[in-house]
């Protein structure tokens, strides 16, 4: 075999090995990006639960009943859904 040819053979394997070490730690900075990314939104805004419901009710001077908490929550997931 050649010199320049083992040198040519070489270098496509380095390139392809360098190629799968940038998409893996793309995928793994990418994956712990949009964690952190997360992590900060629902501590930002946190997914409005029955208990928060009830209190804000409270607060507005309602008697949260359990149809009607169930008729709120049923209709946020829905406006959620369409999204």
């Amino acid at each position: 075999m050649e010199k320049g040819k083992v040198s040519i053979t070489m270098a496509i394997w380095l390139a392809v090995l360098l190629i799968i070490l940038g998409v893996i730690g793309g995928a793994v900075l990418g994956f712990f990006g949009a964690r952190r990314y997360m992590k900060n939104y629902f501590r930002d805004n946190p997914p409005i639960n029955e208990d928060m419901l009830r209190s804000m009710m409270m607060q507005m001077g309602q008697k949260p009943s359990e149809k009607k908490l169930n008729q709120m929550m049923a209709s946020m997931r829905q406006q959620e859904a369409k999204k």
